[in-house]
């Protein structure tokens, strides 16, 4: 009996950590997206393409027309699965909209498949801000979507649900890579109140290093844990991956505000 509550109690934590986690992640996306609408979008219906480079001097190139064609694409897909995202995972929207489920299941696969390719040319040819370790983390995260995405198609084409559940949760965080890299950076800003660890004008130390190590690469190993604790009868899994969770979403509650006040709405 006592185990049987102990059991009920974790899961009702765990669940509650989770939507936690899910609403905190979504409304930092959708400010994400809503800067990316006003900062590219806007720009771009007015034609003040010079404006792409308030934040990096290579995202607009006079004269190169393949590049930021490329660059523009990319910036629009961003939004697109940004807003569409998450809303994957709401099992709700999949029961009661299936067709909207579907319809925008494939738009988001889709479009990971053209931003990682996109993401892969402005990185190699454009050049990426950050050197070859940057680069190299990047396409890491590049290779990583492809894969989630190609899996998440296959097992619902299999009309495997769970498999496809899971890989599309794999996708979403890989998808999540560079906003998750922005919300952490701000995060560690708002904490030293300075450049701690890198060089603010050649963007490289070892801070970068490991933070695009930490949020390109380690969050594939929370969806793991993720499921093992979902899917595990013992309850101090189930409490141990929620306490680990619930400081992760404190820490991008608080990187989110910080990026918000500090890097997206100075810029809009």
């Amino acid at each position: 009996m006592i185990q049987r509550a102990r059991q009920t109690i974790a899961i009702h934590f765990f669940r509650n950590v989770t939507r936690f986690w899910f609403v905190v992640t979504y409304l930092g996306q959708l400010f994400f997206a809503y800067y990316i609408l006003m900062l590219y979008w806007k720009s771009t219906a007015l034609g003040h393409f010079e404006k792409w480079n308030s934040v990096n001097p290579h995202f607009y190139a006079k004269g190169d027309i393949v590049g930021n064609l490329f660059f523009g694409l990319h910036v629009a897909v961003a939004a697109i699965v940004t807003i569409l995202g998450p809303l994957q995972l709401v099992t709700k929207i999949r029961k009661k909209a299936p067709r909207f489920h579907r319809v925008s299941g494939r738009i988001y696969i889709y479009s990971a498949f053209l931003i990682s390719l996109g993401g892969l040319y402005l990185t190699w040819v454009r050049e990426a801000v950050g050197g070859p370790f940057m680069q190299v983390s990047i396409t890491i995260n590049a290779l990583i979507i492809l894969v989630c995405a190609f899996y998440s198609i296959k097992y619902a084409i299999k009309r495997k649900i769970n498999l496809h559940n899971q890989w599309a949760v794999h996708l979403l965080l890989a998808m999540s890579g560079v906003w998750l890299f922005r919300v952490f950076f701000m995060l560690w800003m708002v904490i030293h109140r300075a450049p701690v660890g890198f060089d603010p004008e050649t963007f490289t130390g070892p801070f970068l290093s490991a933070l695009a190590v930490f949020v390109y690469i380690l969050p594939q190993s929370v969806v793991v844990l993720y499921f093992k604790a979902k899917f595990s009868g013992s309850p101090y899994r189930k409490w141990g991956f929620s306490a680990m969770l619930l400081i992760i979403t404190l820490a991008i509650a608080v990187g989110t505000f910080g990026a918000v006040g500090g890097m997206w709405l100075p810029r809009i």
